[in-house]
């Protein structure tokens, strides 16, 4: 099979990340190698909703001209189907991408972290949260807690920069 590999500029991987459709097409490609009718239906089982064939196909399609992506065809069952894979320069696209999606994800959640009290890790949803000299604290656990109380006999000086809630990163 002959590969066309082209330069992908900074459009060319906005336009594949804006789509998230077509990012999590990726991402499963990533995982392993599909068939498309697997990817519509990991697609539907793993988001909830159904991604339009018309959609997918013509995305693989195009992942293909690229060189991003190739496929062999396979007998499953009673029907041969084309099972696509990543390219060596489809999987080094996709670690990019992951990564920028990753920065983008820190950014929209930034506001939501909160730093335990006591070893300073960054807590989403969850935590520990325990009234400390009549404030809520926030501990990513309940050991957390229990060791920055046992360290209270320390002086108030000492524990003042560990009192902050919020993640100033």
């Amino acid at each position: 099979m002959q590969r066309r590999l082209l330069f992908l500029t900074s459009e060319d991987i906005d336009e594949f990340i804006s789509d998230f459709s077509r990012f999590y097409m990726l991402l499963l490609l990533y995982e392993s190698p599909s068939h498309g009718y697997s990817i519509l239906s990991k697609f539907k089982r793993r988001i909830g909703k159904e991604v339009s064939p018309s959609l997918v196909y013509p995305f693989l399609q195009k992942l293909e001209e690229r060189g991003l992506i190739e496929h062999v065809v396979k007998h499953v069952g009673e029907k041969e189907k084309k099972v696509y894979r990543l390219t060596r320069e489809g999987k080094k696209l996709s670690r990019r991408l992951f990564k920028r999606f990753a920065g983008l994800v820190s950014t929209a959640i930034e506001p939501s972290l909160y730093a335990c009290a006591h070893c300073g890790c960054k807590v989403y949803e969850g935590g520990y949260v325990e009234k400390i000299d009549g404030e809520e604290t926030m501990f990513c656990c309940k050991h957390c807690a229990a060791s920055y109380k046992r360290e209270m006999g320390e002086p108030r000086k000492k524990r003042m920069g560990r009192r902050r809630v919020r993640s100033s990163s």
